[in-house]
């Protein structure tokens, strides 16, 4: 059994390229043969007197029956070479038989050596040093075999007996280990790998043909004994067992080969081009036997790239040539790899020069070939999509014209840089404006005015410090948001602070320059407003910093801050705050009105949802939408939080002197939520007036909801942890409601009217509402619809599973001084499967 994979050979000789330790074990194992051959040949001989056959005979026989042996050898194709099985154990036996045993090591020399020669200048194309170490090993093993043979029976011309045959099978099995050993370790030396897997695969395609080479043996030795004739019988036999050898390779080849290639094309099905190349240079190598294979891929703009593997195992790219029109060697298959027309890459699968590839293998790579071109232009086409996305992900929030973010995203991220700062952090905002800007339009066309745009944008972009947020609005604005202004003692100081920076910002525009080949000066009117990061959004600070950005211009300065008393919109919420902190000192302004939910089931009162309302002196009552928002954004935040928790417990308190356990709702802005003495307040006031933290319920906003700021979560929770409820008010209009539930844990959904109004008519809203039904349910949450205005729709929710409601259906938001009434009524009348009556007027 030998291995014949060898790289492409250098020189006739092979010394070439060949590694040093592969031409050391070849030396070793000729200089083992040629002794074992001399010292062979040097011992007498123990012929019978009367032996018919002259010496030279015998001697010609054997070394006839060891290169017959290997004339009629079989090949087959592993991930690690191309291994060559004989009849070399066959041969073994019989030589011992026929001839002394120490000549059979020179018989072997010769015989091997003839054969392989032969075939080696008629189909394989062998190197010197190749031919040297096959016969060597041949050789070395014949040497060992016959010495475990020669110490266990004395073959020579003998009968066959059970003894004698076990002494031959011991020395072919010697035989067999030795060659596979040699081989293996002249691959393993030769291409570095380990020397394992190609000893196992030679040893599990011999094993068949090996138990059928000692039977041959045995047999041809008895009929010999015998008598010779016989042995006209054996070629017809021994032809069939040759073709059953050759088949049951082949078929153990083709299902080992359809087997790595359904892994091969398998591991093909990724979406990057490095992993489609690296598994299809790495899955061919195994697939085909292959010495090298080479992967190029074209990248576009007569760009290609090469994925190299060899049987080191690794893989190498780097950047190549586009492939030229040349004819491949004879041990070479190359695939062109196209998709249609559109060529996407090329395959280059090298074999062992001493082993072409066969009809079979080329349909393979052809095969194979076919599924890479599919899995290179889809990665190519995830490639090219992925780009597009991310270009348009990109061009979603900046400007094409100068690469800075645009409004949305502006608005957006200067949004998130003012949550991330302190309530009471001074930001600044400079709104900036090119000076006749139109004109150099006109006068010099677009092209010069994109040119003036880009370059006031690189200038901006230079002058920005990190943390700063720099975008384009649109035309000719520029915006620049100032996070880190200084904060000091001096109230004035982050204003004159931010003022100092619009003047250097207009000067260092206002360096001249070369637009369209006209050299001009870069004039701009800048608006500047100071703020807390908590008391307004960035929607808002672009609205004053436009005003300002006006004021500016009609001053005919270059810079201007945002003056308050020369903003009708906010002159208006001024005074409104103004005369909130006189109600909150009142006492008889902000009063409750108080609204029931009550059990779909039964009837029986629920909870009691709080809303403030503002019996104003000048302006009549307002609602909470009147006034609410400039609350959340002023400073009296906690002051009014404050007031209206105070009232609502007051109201709950004198419902528990009447026997009443009804919880009670206030809802709680998101800003209040990131005050952490919030749960110590609340803990006070519900001490104060003794009630249970579990009959207060704080509905909190979707925006709350949105929100994933670390302080949130932990005033949330500490709330909880006290015993406090918590409820989250117009369930279902956002998108990351569920994902808050999986942060905090609430005890009640209340379905936005919005969803229940439409019921009836919108089967998207009545999914929702369902869904939502059957999340409380899951979760062991109540749930509670707003907004039910008709039978109807309170219906249509007791059929969905809905526990309580709340609306106009049932009861108008009432004083406080009423509402204990109405809870004792409910809880007196309440039934089994009742609902209440509608209050009187409902529709």
């Amino acid at each position: 059994m030998t291995s014949g994979r060898d790289g492409p050979p250098a020189d006739r000789l092979g010394l070439r390229g060949t590694p040093t330790p592969v031409v050391v074990l070849t030396a070793a194992v000729v200089v083992t043969a040629l002794v074992a051959a001399t010292v062979g040949l040097t011992v007498p001989a123990s012929l019978p007197p009367d032996d018919p056959l002259p010496g030279f005979v015998r001697f010609g026989l054997a070394g006839t029956a060891f290169a017959v042996a290997q004339l009629a050898r079989l090949r087959f194709r592993t991930a690690a070479g191309m291994v060559s099985i004989t009849w070399g154990e066959a041969a073994l036996i019989v030589c011992l038989y026929l001839a002394p045993a120490g000549w059979l090591p020179a018989a072997a020399l010769l015989g091997t050596g003839t054969a392989w020669t032969a075939m080696s200048l008629l189909t394989d194309r062998r190197p010197a040093l190749e031919l040297v170490r096959i016969t060597g090993s041949l050789t070395a093993a014949t040497a060992l075999a016959v010495a475990v043979t020669s110490a266990l029976g004395r073959p020579l011309l003998a009968a066959p007996t059970p003894a004698l045959a076990l002494a031959l099978t011991a020395g072919s099995v010697t035989y067999l280990v030795t060659t596979g050993w040699l081989g293996g370790a002249t691959l393993a030396l030769r291409h570095g790998v380990p020397i394992g897997p190609p000893l196992l695969a030679a040893l599990r395609g011999k094993l068949l043909m090996f138990v059928g080479n000692v039977a041959v043996g045995l047999v041809v030795v008895t009929l010999l004994e015998l008598d010779a004739r016989w042995l006209l019988l054996l070629p017809p036999p021994l032809w069939l067992l040759q073709q059953t050898y050759r088949h049951r390779l082949r078929a153990d080849q083709e299902r080992r080969t359809w087997r790595a290639f359904a892994e091969a094309t398998a591991a093909l099905n990724q979406l990057d081009e490095r992993g489609v190349a690296s598994a299809a240079v790495s899955g061919a190598l195994t697939l085909f036997g292959a010495e090298l294979v080479d992967v190029d891929v074209a990248r576009g703009d007569d760009r290609w790239w090469r994925y190299r593997a060899d049987l080191g195992g690794q893989v190498r790219d780097r950047e190549v040539d586009p492939p030229r029109r040349t004819e491949p060697a004879e041990h070479e298959l190359v695939r062109s790899l196209t998709v249609g027309s559109v060529q996407v890459g090329e395959l280059r699968v090298h074999f062992a020069p001493s082993a072409p590839p066969s009809a079979r293998e080329r349909d393979a790579v052809a095969a194979f070939g076919d599924a890479l071109a599919a899995a290179l232009h889809d990665a190519a086409t995830h490639r090219e999509l992925r780009l597009v996305t991310e270009r348009s992900s990109y061009e979603a929030v900046h400007d094409q014209l100068t690469g800075l973010i645009n409004r949305a995203a502006m608005l957006d991220q200067g949004d998130q840089a003012l949550r991330r700062l302190a309530l009471d952090h001074p930001v600044a905002l400079l709104l900036l404006d090119i000076n006749q800007f139109k004109e150099v339009n006109d006068t010099l066309g677009h092209a010069a005015g994109d040119q003036l745009l880009r370059l006031t944008a690189n200038r901006l972009a230079a002058i920005a410090r990190p943390g700063d947020l720099l975008g384009r609005l649109g035309g000719d604005e520029f915006a620049l948001l100032l996070t880190a202004v200084p904060v000091i003692g001096d109230r004035a100081a982050p204003t004159a602070y931010a003022l100092r920076q619009a003047r250097e910002i207009a000067e260092r525009l206002a360096a001249p320059t070369v637009v369209a080949g006209v050299r001009m000066s870069v004039e701009v009117s800048v608006g500047v407003v100071v703020a807390d990061a908590g008391t307004a959004d960035l929607t808002e600070l672009l609205r004053r910093a436009d005003i300002a950005m006006y004021q500016a211009k009609e001053g005919g300065g270059s810079v201007a801050a945002y003056d308050s008393t020369r903003d009708a919109a906010s002159t208006d919420h001024l005074a409104l705050l103004a005369e909130l902190r006189e109600a909150l000192a009142a006492d008889d302004q902000l009063v409750l009105a108080l609204q029931p939910a009550v059990d779909l089931a039964t009837g029986a009162p629920t909870g009691v949802e709080a809303l403030i309302r503002w019996r104003h002196p000048r302006r009549g009552w307002l609602g909470p939408s009147d006034f609410i928002r400039p609350v959340e954004n002023s400073e009296q935040l906690g002051a009014f939080t404050r007031y209206v928790l105070d009232k609502a417990l007051a109201v709950a308190a004198g419902w528990a002197r009447e026997g009443l356990d009804v919880p009670i709702s206030v809802n709680l802005s998101a800003r209040s939520l990131l005050d952490p003495r919030l749960p110590a307040e609340i803990g006070e006031a519900l001490r104060r007036h003794q009630v249970p933290p579990r009959r207060l319920v704080l509905e909190i906003t979707e925006t709350v909801v949105m929100s994933e700021l670390e302080i949130i979560d932990e005033v949330l929770a500490t709330l909880r942890a006290m015993g406090v409820q918590l409820a989250v008010d117009d369930f279902g209009t956002g998108f990351s409601s569920l994902t808050f539930l999986t942060r905090i844990a609430v005890d009640e959904l209340k379905v936005d009217r919005s969803f229940v109004v439409r019921m009836a008519d919108s089967p998207e809203a009545a999914a929702i509402v369902r869904t939502t039904v059957g999340l409380a349910h899951e979760l062991g949450l109540r749930v509670v619809a707003e907004g039910v205005e008709t039978a109807e729709q309170r219906n249509a929710l007791a059929e969905l599973g809905c526990t309580a409601a709340q609306g106009y259906h049932f009861f108008k938001p009432m004083p406080a001084d009423k509402i204990g009434a109405v809870l004792g009524s409910l809880r007196d009348t309440a039934q089994r499967n009742v609902f209440p009556l509608r209050a009187d007027g409902a529709s």
